[in-house]
């Protein structure tokens, strides 16, 4: 790029200091006329049928409107997805699954009555685990799973796939993606591993719980909601299938968002909005810490069997790998994301990628950061690292040797375009925690490369100008991430203004223009350029005023700190808000300087990160502290330095969590640990200093060059940190998280 004012610029925050203060709203600090409160019933156990519902104690209570069961709601409807799921009526599929919800005109009234139900279950036979679930003994859904038209991982850039066979079966899907002949390629090979890896089930631990307002509009069938949701549109979508009602008496509003990762898509909306619409009144739920764990969608637990073969020089020949995916009580779409990176990560001419999600009685399974890939990459760069050791060979050498570039192939067959892998690589080599590995005992570097192919959607902006020079740009998309202050900076550099005098004006899904979810890493490339074309738009409507009113040529005026002024004269400006103000009274002018930008890119802008990991493993204990880690990311071309960095900050923190801390337990069936007490993640105590550097490798695809950024920093950190303690202990960890118990058993194993 040319040299710029305020694009590549490091740039606080938008909306931090509300953030910083407490002054942001948040939907549970939303208060509305005549609003009830809502708190959900949710089922004890994995599987069981409901016989009945006593509520005659819970309706009795002072304060309580309503007692509302399935028959209430769900009204012949059938669920297909966790968000389109109201109220189980006959059999609950999982432990967690909402059976009743109380409204009562204040939280505290709510949850007394909550707690006198009394709820009469015939317990029935669950499936455990994947392992159970592939005996096929007892069904999730002896009736045929039931499906809907959409998947959940498309809105991530994922592909659900085709279902598989007709038969009854805890086999929700099984898919091959290959290439070549594996088989023959594995018996030739010099070298070859082989190991098994499993993934726990991980929470995305927002610290904002999932929390909605539903409120009736003025006809029957109307409903707003207020929501913290990552995609407005997609949850309107939702809310009207889920409830039979049009699109256009839908209204989304979302609110500030207190962290999604993933989880935030319409979990309880329907639900909420159903209940406002039975009492006819405003109705808030905000779920407890314990009552999100239970009842929403965690990422899925995995697990990958890799084998791996390379010839004498240390060429990748084969790769077999066999994942299995527990979905849950649903549906979901993992295996296409999975293999897309698991087999696209390195050059390999025979690529056999065998996949199966299974159906649980567990919490149906979701999004978490980059869906899958930690996990399909602590398997492959596991296996990547063990692989350099038996050839003998450098483990970053290795993966510069067969490092994908552009035109090779992913793991489901499509080539990469552009990108800037090898770069990464490059500049792992060089820096100083990997040089000086080896120079401490009991210490351990390891190394892993993760990636995201990233999703991309059409999205629309519109840029205006008012009479103060205040410039507003209108978008659809929901920030969970400070996008929109990146947006402020394309519309501040294009109109030669100071940023702080853009503001971004959020609309509904009645007001805003048109754009993607906030997931799969999409809305900066997908709304970047819509941006531009408005930003560019107005530009141009600014520079035509201004040469009328100086009666020079247009190609003699400029825009300079919120000033049009004819080149070389600096002392005649007119200020951009006098433009407008001029636009806005000529009678048969042009009328007012508004402009509306779309933007539909034909490609995605991958992204990769090569991450380090530094541990101290203590010989006696196996207690692994972290003690350094370096995340290295092509982002193409930064828009705003300080937010990319906080994003591969935040991402590589995820990361070392999965791989260190973080699992959901269960036993019987049940949720263990459904709240931050007993679930372990770290604090900033727990994790070590984290330095960030930017590689610049533009996209071909990308506005301003830019790639995708959110995704990538998760997707290595987890494996890093095995190769890490391999390095140190100098035993293969296969299951992730790394506890100090398990780790010290394979250490006495190996003495």
């Amino acid at each position: 790029m040319n040299e710029t004012t305020h694009l590549g610029k490091r740039r606080r925050i938008i909306d931090g200091y509300e953030k910083v203060t407490g002054t942001a709203h948040y939907t549970a600090d939303l208060s509305l006329a005549g609003m009830l409160h809502a708190r959900p019933v949710l089922s004890l156990y994995p599987h069981a049928r409901i016989r009945s519902i006593d509520a005659e104690a819970a309706r009795a209570m002072p304060g309580v409107v309503a007692v509302l069961t399935g028959p209430d709601l769900n009204r012949g409807r059938v669920a297909h997805s966790r968000p389109s799921m109201l109220l189980a009526e006959d059999v609950v599929v999982f432990a967690g699954q909402p059976v009743a919800v109380v409204v009562a005109t204040s939280e505290a009234k709510a949850a007394d009555a909550a707690s006198l139900l009394d709820i009469d279950y015939e317990v029935l036979e669950h499936v455990e685990d994947a392992e159970q679930a592939l005996q096929d003994e007892v069904f999730v859904w002896p009736q045929g799973v039931p499906v809907a038209g959409g998947s959940m991982a498309s809105l991530h850039g994922g592909d659900a796939g085709e279902r598989g066979e007709a038969k009854i079966s805890n086999i929700d899907q099984s898919r091959v993606f290959e290439r070549g002949d594996v088989q023959a390629a594995l018996a030739q090979a010099h070298a070859v591993v082989e190991r098994r890896y499993t993934n726990a089930w991980v929470h995305q631990s927002y610290m904002e719980p999932h929390a909605v307002v539903a409120q009736p509009g003025g006809r029957p069938g109307q409903v707003t909601v207020y929501t913290s949701t990552q995609g407005q549109y997609a949850v309107r979508s939702e809310v009207a299938r889920t409830l039979g009602l049009r699109e256009r008496d839908v209204r989304i509003e979302p609110m500030t968002v207190g962290g999604g990762f993933g989880a935030k898509y319409g979990i309880i909306d329907s639900l909420v909005a159903a209940v406002a619409l039975q009492v006819r009144r405003p109705v808030r739920m905000v779920l407890s810490r314990s009552e999100d764990m239970l009842t929403t969608m965690p990422a899925p637990g995995t697990r990958i069997q890799v084998k791996l073969g390379a010839d004498a020089e240390g060429q990748l020949v084969a790769l077999d790998v066999q994942v299995v995916i527990e979905n849950g009580a649903f549906s979901f779409g993992h295996a296409g994301i999975i293999a897309t990176m698991i087999g696209g990560m390195y050059r390999c001419a025979n690529v056999r990628i065998q996949t199966q999600e299974v159906l649980t009685h567990r919490a149906p399974t979701g999004a978490y950061r980059a869906p899958g890939v930690p996990q399909a990459l602590f398997a492959l760069e596991s296996s990547i690292d063990e692989l350099a050791r038996t050839l003998g060979q450098d483990p970053l050498d290795l993966r510069y040797q067969n490092a994908v570039g552009a035109g090779d192939l992913t793991g489901t067959g499509q080539p990469w375009p552009d990108i800037g892998f090898k770069a990464c690589l490059e500049q792992a080599r060089a820096h100083p925690i990997w040089r000086k590995r080896g120079e401490r005992p009991n210490e351990g570097v390891g190394v892993a490369a993760g990636g995201w192919p990233g999703a991309f959607s059409p999205a629309g902006a519109v840029c205006r100008v008012d009479t103060d020079g205040t410039v507003r740009l209108h978008v659809g998309s929901v920030d969970i991430s400070g996008v929109h202050s990146s947006m402020v900076l394309i519309a501040a550099e294009t109109l030669g203004v100071d940023p702080d005098t853009v503001e971004i004006v959020q609309g509904t899904t009645d007001s805003g223009p048109f754009a993607p979810a906030s997931g799969g890493s999409q809305i900066t490339i997908s709304l970047s350029g819509a941006v531009l074309e408005a930003s560019t738009q107005v530009r141009n409507q600014l520079l035509d005023l201004a040469a009328g009113h100086f009666e020079a040529h247009r190609e003699d005026v400029e825009l300079v700190e919120g000033q049009a002024r004819v080149k070389g004269v600096p002392g005649n400006t007119i200020g951009i808000g006098q433009l407008a103000q001029l636009s806005q009274r000529q009678a048969g002018g042009p009328g007012p300087v508004v402009a509306e930008g779309r933007a539909a890119i034909k490609a995605g802008a991958p992204g990769f990160t090569v991450q380090f990991v530094r541990v101290h493993v203590d010989p006696d204990t196996a207690l692994v502290t972290p003690l350094e880690a370096v995340s290295i990311q092509d982002v193409g071309y930064a828009l705003n330095p300080l937010l990319v960095e906080g994003q591969m900050h935040g991402g590589t923190a995820q990361g070392l969590s999965m791989g260190m801390y973080e699992g959901l337990h269960f036993a019987g069936g049940t949720l263990t640990n459904p709240n931050y007490l007993e679930y372990v993640f770290p604090r900033a105590s727990d994790l070590p200093p984290i330095e960030a550097i930017i590689v610049e490798h533009p996209s071909e695809h990308g506005p301003f060059g830019a790639r995708i950024v959110g995704e990538p920093p998760i997707t290595a950190g987890a494996a890093a940190v095995a190769n890490a303690v391999r390095d140190a202990a100098g035993v293969r960890v296969t299951e992730l998280p790394v506890t100090s118990e398990a780790l010290w058993r394979l250490m006495q194993d190996r003495n």
